[in-house]
């Protein structure tokens, strides 16, 4: 899969328009989010601690995913069971249920089948293509066939991804309708290419069927349906208030003016991320002496940073998270703690029960084209009860990612035709 919270949401559909072709996305659609732990009983700091702790497997993949890719072996882009979305679809004719995590780091969409060989445990019923009258198998001259690099194709093309922690889905390559919403508002999508997984291995899968990618290659939902524009518009991680995720026209159309974009970098090695060129970053009123080439994707694909909606907080190559710790040390004028407990890097004490009391340096991230003033609560997270607040950044190896926390109230919109990005302060739940 697109590592890590994220916010691991809930989706539901909400007010989706009327649309008769796919393939132009001449109207699109919007597609409601809710946060996994909306309504409970959690501090900010304990959201991003429950984030951190399901996604440090899916960091670690994504990191080993770009040190296979330098070794020139083959691996599938995907990961599986520790994404931070989950979408309330429907598969097949009649239509069942299909929970699945969206991924924005991935591109197959797969969900566990019948007659299933081993699978998971899933809380909804095992899709059986058999009760599908619009079900159909895929050639083994489709592209969509020739990109999972099928390990066999007879009578079907049959595919087998793995992942870092040895987790894998098996099965074979075939078509269906997927759903949206529900009537009389559900929109359906036909001949959607998936694959059909019926010997499948996976953790922390449970309250899903499989995965639904919307990543940068040809197997994507992205890619199959031709989209040239998708956004997505994050609340608050301690606010229980719908998110969205917005494809076609609709993915800007509410938004007015001219906004800076920023490049999206291609890297041959790790096709499906959604790359940025990120250039520098300041604390307070100071540049940080951190030199450029730190940031930048390497020729043999390692480094960079990724932007993925599934990772809680951004993490940092080791050493310009060091330059960016240090700073906010000296800068903010508080006693740091000890945050070994916490699960993130540097914390400080918290001296007062009102955190907007302190005093936080600002922080900007100067990518190409565009320079991103963060809000406050988009980078720290404090706890007063426990009288912590800590920075929502931590350190990583050669692959940095800008998290979601850091995505909060932005619609983040993603120009597939162009090859851009933007961030547009918004209030996400008002979309």
């Amino acid at each position: 899969m697109a590592s890590p919270p994220f916010l691991l949401l809930i989706l539901t559909v909400l007010g989706i328009l009327p649309w008769s072709s796919y393939s132009t996305l001449t109207t699109g659609f919007h597609v409601g989010l809710r946060h996994i732990d909306g309504g409970r009983n959690f501090t900010k700091l304990q959201l991003v601690q429950r984030g951190i702790n399901r996604r440090r497997q899916r960091l670690q993949r994504m990191t080993g995913m770009v040190k296979t890719a330098e070794k020139n072996d083959i691996q599938a882009p995907v990961h599986a069971g520790d994404g931070e979305f989950i979408a309330n679809l429907m598969i097949g004719t009649p239509p069942v249920p299909f929970p699945a995590i969206i991924d924005t780091g991935s591109d197959l969409i797969w969900t566990q089948c019948n007659p299933c060989m081993s699978c998971f445990h899933q809380s909804t019923p095992v899709f059986n293509p058999h009760h599908s009258s619009t079900f159909s198998n895929i050639s083994c001259s489709s592209k969509l066939c020739k990109a999972v690099k099928p390990s066999k194709c007879d009578k079907s093309c049959e595919y087998r991804y793995t992942y870092g922690d040895e987790s894998f889905t098996e099965g074979f390559m075939a078509m269906d309708t997927i759903y949206f919403g529900k009537s009389p508002k559900r929109v359906s999508i036909p001949h959607i290419g998936f694959g059909c997984g019926v010997n499948n291995r996976a953790t922390g899968m449970e309250k899903t069927a499989g995965l639904l990618g919307l990543g940068r290659g040809v197997l994507s939902l992205v890619s199959q349906l031709g989209a040239k524009k998708f956004s997505y518009c994050l609340t608050s991680i301690h606010e229980n208030k719908t998110s969205s995720l917005l494809f076609g026209s609709l993915a800007s159309s509410n938004f007015t003016g001219n906004f800076a974009e920023t490049p999206l970098i291609q890297n041959p090695l790790q096709p499906s991320y959604y790359y940025l060129s990120l250039e520098g970053v300041t604390i307070g009123g100071a540049l940080l002496p951190i030199p450029e080439s730190a940031f930048h994707l390497g020729n043999d694909g390692s480094g960079g940073m990724i932007i993925d909606s599934g990772t809680t907080i951004t993490y940092l190559q080791e050493d310009v998270f060091g330059v960016v710790k240090n700073a906010f040390i000296s800068q903010t004028k508080l006693q740091v703690a000890n945050s070994s407990a916490i699960g993130l890097d540097l914390c400080f004490h918290l001296p007062v029960k009102n955190e907007e009391e302190v005093k936080v340096p600002k922080l900007i991230f100067h990518f190409k084209g565009l320079n991103l003033t963060l809000p406050v609560e988009n980078y720290m997270v404090s706890d007063p009860e426990m009288g912590l607040m800590c920075l929502a950044i931590d350190p990583t190896g050669s692959l940095s990612i800008f998290g979601n926390i850091q995505q909060q109230n932005m619609l983040v919109l993603h120009d597939l035709h162009k090859a851009t990005l933007s961030f547009v302060p918004t209030q996400c739940d008002k979309v």
